[in-house]
């Protein structure tokens, strides 16, 4: 519930800097802004999980080639009451998983080949049924919402920058300060970068609450998450894209500290560790 309510708040703070920025060049200009960011982001709902699974050659598992993975799926479905999703699986040396698509019946999961190898059947259970809960949860929605809103920031910000470099207004009305109307132009963008980081770290820590009441079992998913961590800081052959990172149940470009955790698209590994383990108790 606590990380339910910070998505809310973060989304809120990232609609008033969307109003400010508007306000701060002039709200015709925020409208038309907001129009295009919409019909960026409403693409990309409909259509990014078809490119993400080609970016990742990722080839759909039948259940003839992976029953056990079909009645693991079909299992935290109907446990989570929404369609299977697909089922996908990469071809990698790097074991992780990730959902995408906009929401249930239109969702695939893909594992890559070195988790189904590497992870017990307890575990790999764990690691779908948190993707599970990313699709349950509609978190590809969140995030685009999220993504929409620092679109809009990001694009005013612009064109307030270089409306000062060239001498032009920021604002219809002369009566705004020039100068903060700048710093906001400078600051919003970067504000808007880390309230989406970090509604993305609120996601993935729902996500993991989820499957622990899916599963009943915490700890299969604190196991699996320990073991892909450590596998994630191991050098690969063939690493994911960094634009396709934060999809992923484990940051597979594994290494952030101090200061660079706040622009990582994931929780630190052993607060999510600890959660998992505390909810333990729960199940027992």
């Amino acid at each position: 519930m606590g990380s339910q309510l910070k998505t809310i708040a973060l989304l809120g703070v990232l609609s008033a800097l969307a109003v400010g920025a508007a306000s701060m060049f002039s709200p015709g200009w925020g409208l038309a802004m907001g129009a295009m960011a919409l019909v960026f982001n409403v693409f990309s709902y409909f259509y990014s999980d078809r490119l993400v699974l080609r970016m990742h050659h990722a080839r759909e598992l039948t259940p003839g080639e992976a029953p056990d993975l079909h009645a693991i799926n079909d299992e935290l479905a109907h446990a989570a009451g929404i369609p299977p999703p697909r089922l996908y699986l990469v071809e990698a040396d790097y074991a992780n998983a990730f959902a995408t698509g906009r929401g249930p019946g239109h969702a695939a999961i893909a594992v890559t080949s070195a988790l189904v190898r590497g992870l017990s059947r307890r575990e790999i259970r764990g690691v779908m049924a948190h993707e599970m809960s990313h699709v349950a949860n509609r978190d590809v929605l969140i995030a685009s919402v999220a993504a929409m809103l620092a679109t809009v920031i990001s694009t005013i910000a612009s064109i307030i920058r270089w409306s000062a470099i060239f001498g032009g207004s920021s604002r219809d009305d002369e009566r705004g300060s020039p100068i903060a109307a700048l710093a906001f132009a400078i600051v919003a963008p970067f504000a808007a970068m880390l309230v989406q980081f970090a509604i993305s770290r609120a996601r993935e820590f729902v996500a993991d609450e989820t499957a622990a009441r899916l599963t009943r079992d915490p700890e299969s998913l604190a196991s699996a998450l320990e073991r892909l961590a450590a596998d994630a800081e191991r050098p690969h052959m063939l690493a994911p894209s960094p634009a396709t990172a934060s999809l992923f149940i484990v940051n597979p470009l594994a290494g952030a500290a101090g200061l660079a955790r706040l622009f990582s698209t994931h929780p630190p590994m052993e607060e999510r560790v600890a959660r998992l383990r505390a909810l333990s108790s729960q199940y027992v």
